[in-house]
């Protein structure tokens, strides 16, 4: 795949790039030409606690095939040195970085949908928050230094689901609402610090997005996708995790990106924006689809949401 080299000579950081929505981010960032470090505890050698195939270097590979630079770190964004290390490296290595994307998360086997917090898993619970959100906040802490080092830095966060969404929804678990609503929360109080220093702060949403778990789960493959739609009528939305990461390209290229400091927003939504296309030359707008067609009680249908 060629770069379109519009983020030729730029550094970003993708943390949590493992699967899911880092991989597709990381990817597209590639795509545009920049220098991609990415992030995550499962590598060819070691697993994480999710005990799943894809890794790191996986993640580089695929960054470099679509035109980029790839660079595979193992780190375990809880471990304040490791963090701190892989910040030290990135600034020896490049002495820069444009893009920050915090998209650690690690939750999935934690939490216990419709549990209130008396029947959750409190260990689990707690750990999710960590792994959700505290992550966020130590990468934060020591990459955001060298982010606005130069003016027009741009960070990422993120999360599921807007903070007008979330802010109506409960997202089926005490933990889990906390985490996603938290991470959209943390994303504005950062545009508040970074904007003096000329950068740009967001939280960022994909829709239903097909990542390797969710594939598993419906028992297709990304190839026949649409398989799924028979038992699901709703999962016609869905987008792949390339989307998102079409939309944190499209924001790292603006330059006038600093009109969205502070605000919550979706994949659809940027996709609307700047004109980009999922792999399919379709643009989900599932947040939208959500509200005005599935929680609507309206059949499922996706003619003008994708």
């Amino acid at each position: 795949m060629a770069t379109d080299g519009h983020l030729t000579g730029r550094v970003a950081l993708v943390a949590g790039a493992t699967r899911g929505a880092g991989r597709g981010i990381a990817v597209e960032l590639g795509a545009a030409g920049a220098t991609v470090y990415v992030t995550g505890r499962t590598t060819r050698e070691r697993r994480s606690e999710y005990d799943r195939p894809e890794t790191i270097e996986e993640t580089a590979e695929l960054v470099e095939r679509a035109g980029g630079v790839g660079i595979a770190v193992p780190t375990d964004h809880l471990v304040h040195e490791q963090v701190r290390e892989l910040v030290e490296r990135v600034d020896r290595e490049q002495g820069r970085l444009d893009v920050l994307v915090n998209d650690i998360w690690g939750g999935e086997k934690l939490t216990g949908w419709n549990q209130p917090v008396w029947e959750h898993d409190l260990d689990a619970g707690l750990r999710l928050l960590r792994l959700g959100v505290e992550t966020h906040l130590v990468t934060a802490h020591y990459a955001l230094p060298l982010l606005i080092r130069e003016p027009g830095g741009l960070l990422v966060e993120v999360t599921d689901g807007t903070s007008e969404y979330n802010a109506a929804h409960y997202r089926l678990s005490p933990f889990y609402d906390l985490a996603k609503v938290s991470v959209n929360r943390m994303a504005w109080a950062h545009s508040r610090d970074l904007e003096a220093h000329g950068a740009t702060a967001v939280s960022l949403t994909p829709g239903w997005m097909r990542s390797e778990i969710m594939l598993e789960v419906f028992g297709v493959r990304e190839e026949n996708w649409r398989d799924a739609v028979a038992g699901e009528p709703h999962f016609a939305i869905s987008e792949t995790p390339r989307f998102v990461g079409r939309a944190v390209a499209a924001l790292a290229a603006d330059p006038e990106r600093g009109r969205w400091n502070g605000e919550s927003l979706s994949s659809g939504q940027l996709a609307r924006e700047y004109g980009f296309t999922d792999l399919d030359g379709s643009r989900p707008d599932a947040f939208r689809y959500l509200v005005e067609v599935q929680e609507a009680g309206r059949p499922a249908d996706t003619d003008g949401y994708r």
